[in-house]
């Protein structure tokens, strides 16, 4: 998950980016986007009261623990970075800071995390990279699932930030294009099949809540005009996949934490900037970095110094506001 080679990074945004703007991009996430249940037959029915939503999908006894399931990559594992630069996991996370909010109410609440550093939409259904009993992260998380029914009260999902950086591992430069083509579409064909899956394993009525993703890259701002102009390119794409992700949670039922908005990463402090800049009428001081580029830094570990950095996950405090943008999410009354 440690940032690839400068050159190798570019490279990638750049060529994804001229697909995306071209094909799947419309303007990024919208403000507010992410609490709808969508029209597929088997979405979850909409909460009618702040923490409902938690309690559709329990039908055991009162005495019975309730279940919140976490899978995703490195994030749903609270990846860091150690002051040597090892990534580890911690029980600092998001689900493990959401999963303590929601025992203020739901007391016999325990966490499950499946999650596996690394993971793409591709190996967390066939597996590859983290050993599970049941042979994939999918699997896993479905064998649980029809165990466990009628106690479960939420399922967190972060995934698919690691399936388009696989294309520079894939071959050389030449060999990026190509790859970058084949892969996007087939990130929402998988998350299809794993949100099917684990609508079918864990019931019509259980909540499912997908994280939309912020932008690592915003940290090379500060490396130059050549970097600002990658930052800003890569911002737009990540609109374009977020947008997609959004797309296919809602499809499916689910509710959708727009991690994308909270981290303000289109927000680049232009009165008149380019598509997903700042509100008209924010325009920052001469030398200051964006407000997404001050957030980035200031959330994760993109801008710190080696050995730490540069690193995309979330620091302490990243993971607090991906933690309270999911509580907002499961509270909010669609």
């Amino acid at each position: 998950m440690r940032p690839r080679s400068f050159t190798n990074r570019a490279a990638l945004a750049l060529l994804a980016g001229l697909i995306m703007l071209g094909g799947c991009a419309h303007g990024g996430v919208p403000a507010g986007q992410g609490h709808g249940t969508g029209s597929r037959p088997g979405a979850a029915p909409a909460a009618r009261g702040p923490l409902s939503a938690l309690r559709h999908g329990l039908s055991a006894g009162r005495g019975a623990p309730a279940y919140y399931l976490s899978i995703g990559d490195s994030l749903s594992r609270g990846v860091q970075p150690d002051r040597g630069g090892r990534e580890i996991a911690t029980g600092r996370g998001y689900p493990d800071r959401l999963a303590a909010m929601l025992r203020r109410h739901l007391p016999r609440l325990r966490l499950v995390k499946l999650g596996c550093s690394g993971e793409t939409t591709g190996t967390m259904i066939h597996g590859g990279i983290c050993r599970y009993p049941a042979g994939s992260q999918l699997a896993q998380a479905a064998r649980f699932l029809r165990a466990h029914r009628g106690r479960i009260a939420l399922i967190s999902i972060d995934i698919g930030a690691n399936d388009p950086n696989s294309c520079v591992l894939d071959g050389g430069l030449p060999a990026i294009l190509p790859c970058v083509v084949t892969r996007m579409p087939q990130i929402g064909r998988n998350l299809s099949h794993i949100l099917a899956t684990l609508r079918s394993a864990a019931g019509r009525r259980v909540l499912i809540v997908g994280m939309t993703y912020y932008v690592p890259e915003l940290g090379l701002w500060r490396r130059g005009t050549v970097a600002r102009q990658i930052a800003i390119l890569t911002g737009a794409v990540a609109a374009g996949a977020n947008k997609m992700l959004v797309d296919r949670y809602r499809g499916y039922g689910a509710r959708v934490a727009n991690v994308f908005a909270a981290f303000r990463s289109a927000d680049f402090g232009e009165k008149n900037g380019h598509a997903g800049s700042a509100a008209p009428g924010h325009r920052r001081r001469p030398g200051s970095p964006p407000p997404n580029v001050a957030t980035i830094c200031a959330l994760t570990w993109m801008c710190a110094p080696a050995p730490r950095g540069p690193d995309e996950h979330a620091n302490d405090a990243g993971y607090r506001v991906i933690a309270r943008t999911f509580w907002r999410t499961i509270t909010r009354t669609p």
